[in-house]
């Protein structure tokens, strides 16, 4: 099989009048989601559970089998073992790198030195580590069955020698203006995972790029809008989809699948957005009346922020004195708010969960 030759940005041929009405519904419901956005007050703590479940979905994708709430157990002390501990820290990666980007993106441009910057951070000290992190493949990969050769390949991306010129195409495309930005959007992620351009971690840089790119071009106020549970649970539409591109050229339906997705993806975030914020309202009604403590925001914004956490922890990042915080702590236990995980125990300090929270961030409706 021959390696792919990419078709040139920006795209001519077009089916505009096949994606027109998918580019207005799509564009409507981001306009939504992104109202929810601007009227949260502390984004950072309030969206870590999308946040979160982005960093698990989109490894997911790639063959990670943690869940959200494992992740957030390992952090709070309940260290996993084996191959969970490597998808771990392979989802914790990719939640810091979501996150690095978004305060180096303030009033610079995403440019191939920041997406090999992204990659370092993505595959540092996990599998993948040996694939040259940060650096753009000098080797011709292909995608296919396990041990297949390079004639047995379902795709085989650009020849090594032309990447680069193929990649600042790409970076110059990112700067100019399509005609309609969502549709420019679904263009980018796919140019780039066609392009393959490093040996491990493709799949994720390019969907953190999603709502990178988003932000950048002013369509969302924070960069905080993620497709991957609608690309996991749709997984084999995604990758035909995508297949479809390399295969016969079919631009059209790869960009109405990714407009479908995004707004798919805009009213399921919208409304996990507002369960959030309705769940934020209600908790921090709760807390006041059931504690009637100074530090009735330093608690609430401790267990958004962290879901599953160590009583010291709990301690340390609110700035509680001791004897206080765990008498605050046993009284949201006894309310139902909080759950033991795990017991203290001599030194070893008990693990608290917020049940509510968690649920909303596995995708659980609120009862």
């Amino acid at each position: 099989m021959k390696p792919y030759e990419p078709d040139s940005l920006p795209l001519s041929g077009l089916d505009y009048q096949r994606l027109f009405a998918l580019v207005g519904e799509a564009n409507a419901e981001l306009a939504r989601y992104d109202g929810l956005l601007q009227g949260i007050v502390n984004p950072a703590i309030m969206l870590s559970p999308l946040t979160n479940e982005e960093a698990v979905l989109s490894s997911r994708i790639e063959g990670t089998q943690a869940t959200v709430d494992e992740v957030l157990e390992q952090e709070a002390g309940l260290v996993k073992e084996g191959e969970k501990y490597k998808d771990i820290q392979e989802i914790i990666n990719y939640r810091e790198a979501l996150r690095s980007a978004h305060n180096y993106l303030e009033g610079r441009p995403i440019t191939l030195v920041f997406v090999r910057e992204l990659h370092k951070v993505l595959l540092n000290s996990v599998r993948g580590q040996d694939k040259t992190p940060g650096e753009f493949r000098k080797d011709q990969n292909w995608i296919g069955q396990a041990g297949c050769s390079i004639d047995q390949a379902s795709f085989v991306p650009p020849n090594p020698l032309h990447l680069v010129d193929h990649l600042n195409e790409w970076q110059d495309y990112l700067a100019v203006n399509d005609i309609d930005l969502l549709l420019q959007t679904a263009i980018v992620h796919a140019q780039f995972e066609l392009l393959h351009p490093f040996k491990d971690g493709n799949g994720r840089i390019g969907r953190i790029l999603i709502p990178l790119f988003l932000y950048q071009k002013k369509k969302l106020s924070l960069p905080m809008f993620y497709l991957s549970s609608y690309l996991e649970s749709h997984r084999e539409e995604y990758y035909q989809a995508l297949h479809g591109i390399s295969l016969r050229g079919d631009w059209n339906g790869w960009i109405a699948f990714f407009l479908q997705a995004i707004v798919m993806q805009a009213k399921e975030n919208s409304r996990k957005v507002r369960d959030i914020m309705g769940l934020y309202a209600e908790i921090k009604v709760r807390v006041q009346e059931l504690t009637h403590s100074q530090y009735s925001i330093q608690i609430i914004d401790a267990i958004f922020n962290r879901p599953i956490f160590k009583t010291t922890d709990f301690i340390r990042e609110t700035g509680i004195h001791k004897p206080t915080a765990m008498g605050l702590l046993r009284q949201l236990k006894t309310s139902g708010i909080l759950s033991n995980l795990k017991e203290g125990k001599g030194r070893s300090a008990a693990v608290l969960c917020f049940p509510a929270l968690i649920n909303i961030a596995e995708g659980k409706r609120l009862l």
